[in-house]
């Protein structure tokens, strides 16, 4: 069993990376599920996916991650990798974004937070933790819509490289066929740039 969480702020589209996650497990036979806290999505407030994967062809009978077993956490915003924490395993691959994008709570009452502290203490708490320039890679990109795509192409291949997280779980080209499965047409060659830049 592989379990995955995704963190982010409403709009970021970790909806749509735990559905392009579950389509290239899918894609492979194994069973999925997968639930999201979509109730403040669309309010810019804190947003979790929660994708569990039978890999060695047991049933998954519930879709929500339990505390302390997640194999990665890829966090779209370095504060709810914070809120995400409770849920990594002990040797778990967290994978985090570099860019602050304050939930809707901190923009109203005037407050932000500097991005550091929040990576120091994630780097500190992880078994196994990677950092992406997603500003940099969506630059090189031309777009900025493409971040959890950036995000979760950069945790497919920081799993590969290091053993954890999914492992090689997800092939490159099985996460491609996934994005085409899940992006609209006309969005797919900017997506798949996101994902080879990520990868």
């Amino acid at each position: 069993m592989l379990n995955v969480v995704i963190a982010g702020v409403g709009g970021q589209g970790s909806v749509l990376a735990s559905k392009i996650l579950a389509t290239a497990a899918q894609s492979k036979g194994w069973k999925v599920r997968t639930a999201e806290t979509i109730g403040m999505a669309q309010r810019g407030g804190s947003v979790t996916s929660h994708v569990r994967i039978a890999s060695e062809g047991e049933e998954v009978h519930a879709p929500l991650v339990p505390r302390g077993r997640a194999d990665l956490v890829i966090a779209l915003e370095p504060g709810e990798g914070v809120r995400a924490c409770p849920f990594l395993a002990p040797d778990g691959l967290l994978v985090s974004s570099n860019v602050v994008v304050p939930a809707v709570t901190a923009n109203l009452a005037g407050r932000t937070y500097a991005a550091a502290p929040m990576v120091e203490y994630l780097r500190e708490t992880a078994a196994h933790f990677e950092l992406v320039d997603v500003r940099g890679i969506c630059r090189q990109v031309g777009s900025s819509k493409v971040a959890n795509v950036v995000m979760l192409a950069a945790a497919v291949a920081a799993s590969a490289r290091t053993g954890f997280g999914l492992g090689d779980a997800i092939a490159p080209e099985e996460f491609e066929d996934a994005l085409h499965v899940c992006v609209k047409p006309r969005f797919i060659d900017l997506n798949l740039a996101a994902s080879a830049a990520a990868m």
